[in-house]
């Protein structure tokens, strides 16, 4: 693994700032309903997401950190610093956003992309009939392996000596996963979701201080970039269309409306052709006037050139 990768010693010395927390009386588990309502309104009119009162236990518990960390003893009190502070809201967002990730989840979407989509595709440009770039947003990609493992399928099927080019956008509401997505280090027992051919062509293994850990090849780092979106926000920061758009196990998060919006803005950047890619408790039935169905959870635009068969 490349030399600049550092570890942090499990053992180094508590902080005094951290000491004084003892000191601090512990954040109540308990949130008023006023309080509840106002968390529940700022996030769903920010982010989009709807929280439900079955979720109050999960949202004290994740903003208690949040509490503790400004040493504020009232969820009043951190609201006022939220709606104040912007900077605090991207981390209040940090702490709630739920980034349960893997290396090729739902592997019957990888599958489509080797033994359909992807011949398809490599016909098409063979009789000249589309060009060898192919554009991937991954929408919602938490800690990366999402992002990553389609690098992986990617560069396998169109290497660059074919005279492929492949651009792999990757966002995420939370900057936190962010990081850790843009430095491409797991720990090494991840290694055992990803095919052993992947994972010995796109993967180092870590050693000496590094032991225990995995990290994505130059390869496959070099493909994507990482940013914030908010896929609430009316306008997205995307250039041009994408040939395919994973936004899986995301949309569970909306309500109805937002979800719908959600995918008519993201839609909005897919390619003719494209494909929409969304998780396994996931569907756009509601949106069947705009879709075309071609396995569940994988779907085109009406009305666009011809599509693989399947």
């Amino acid at each position: 693994m490349e030399a600049e990768l550092k570890t942090v010693s499990a053992s180094a010395p508590v902080s005094s700032a951290a000491a004084l927390d003892f000191l601090f009386e512990p954040v109540s588990r308990q949130i008023c309903e006023r309080d509840f309502r106002r968390f529940q309104e700022l996030i769903y009119r920010e982010a989009g997401i709807w929280i439900t009162r079955a979720k109050t236990a999960l949202l004290v518990g994740r903003l208690a950190k949040r509490l503790r960390h400004h040493r504020l003893k009232s969820f009043r009190e951190y609201y006022d610093l939220v709606v104040n502070t912007p900077e605090e809201r991207v981390q209040m967002f940090n702490a709630i956003s739920t980034n349960e990730t893997r290396f090729f989840r739902e592997p019957q979407h990888f599958e489509l992309l080797k033994t359909a989509i992807f011949p398809q595709w490599a016909r098409e440009a063979a009789a000249l009939r589309r060009r060898r770039k192919i554009r991937v947003l991954s929408a919602g990609c938490s800690t990366g392996q999402e992002p990553y493992s389609l690098a992986m399928v990617l560069l396998d099927c169109f290497p660059p000596s074919s005279g492929w080019e492949i651009e792999i956008t990757a966002t995420d509401l939370s900057t936190r996963v962010l990081e850790i997505a843009a430095l491409g280090i797991w720990p090494a027992e991840k290694a055992a979701e990803i095919p052993r051919p992947y994972l010995q062509a796109f993967m180092l293994r870590g050693f000496a201080d590094q032991a225990g850990k995995m990290k994505a090849g130059p390869e496959i780092r070099s493909l994507i970039r990482f940013f914030r979106l908010n896929l609430n926000d009316p306008v997205y920061d995307l250039a041009g269309k994408f040939d395919l758009i994973f936004c899986r196990n995301v949309l569970i998060y909306f309500d109805p409306s937002s979800r719908e919006r959600t995918v008519r803005r993201l839609a909005g950047f897919l390619s003719p052709g494209g494909y929409f890619f969304v998780g396994h408790a996931e569907n756009l039935h509601r949106m069947s006037g705009s879709f075309r169905t071609l396995i569940p959870t994988v779907y085109a635009w009406k009305h666009t050139q011809d599509d693989a068969q399947f």
